[in-house]
């Protein structure tokens, strides 16, 4: 069976390399793998996603399938009062997000191994990020969506980052369906940030 970066375990063997990313300032370094998402570079989804969510007034955040921890990494570096709690399946790229939070010194950010909400479990945050896994299909990624409520503080917010043409329609109607409302808050290189807000 072909592995997966959604996979818990990835089968292909482990090629280590640095990638580097600058926001405003901040410089944020990676340890990334073979067998997780990515791998060459913060791809441009995600760093739209960053550059997309205002965290100023958040205590705390969750970056569901968060991979090597290319958002809520950068995210816990660009607001070092937040608290950001990350979650992700595949092992390698929990072990390789527990390393990036040393590597950029961070005190303000975990990891945890398991299944989308799994390991955060009756927990709620005042923002939650996703760069879902469309490959997967969306009897993985729309849980991310339906499930998001139940850990968001009232006033929440769910941000989810896609490609236009590779699923953005479905999770937009899927996000006005379970929230009630659902606007596009960035668009660049074939990509839409999404924001839904718990009421």
């Amino acid at each position: 069976m072909m592995s997966h970066y959604y996979s818990k375990k990835p089968k292909v063997a482990s090629s280590r390399t640095l990638v580097e990313l600058k926001l405003v300032g901040v410089l944020v370094r990676y340890v990334t793998d073979r067998g997780v998402f990515s791998r060459e570079k913060v791809d441009r989804g995600s760093l739209l996603l960053i550059k997309s969510v205002d965290a100023s007034n958040a205590q705390v955040l969750l970056d569901v399938g968060c991979g090597y921890g290319a958002i809520g990494i950068a995210l816990a570096k660009l607001y070092p009062r937040l608290r950001v709690v990350m979650t992700d399946i595949n092992r390698r790229a929990v072990q390789l997000a527990r390393e990036n939070i040393k590597l950029n010194s961070l005190g303000n950010a975990e990891v945890r191994l398991g299944n989308l909400y799994e390991p955060v479990k009756g927990e709620k945050f005042d923002i939650i990020v996703s760069n879902p896994p469309i490959r997967a299909g969306w009897r993985v990624v729309f849980p991310i969506i339906d499930e998001a409520p139940a850990h968001l503080n009232h006033g929440g917010c769910l941000y989810i980052v896609a490609k236009t043409k590779q699923g953005a329609p479905t999770l937009e109607k899927r996000m006005r369906e379970v929230f009630g409302n659902c606007a596009i808050i960035a668009r660049r290189g074939g990509y839409r940030v999404l924001r839904s807000v718990l009421s």
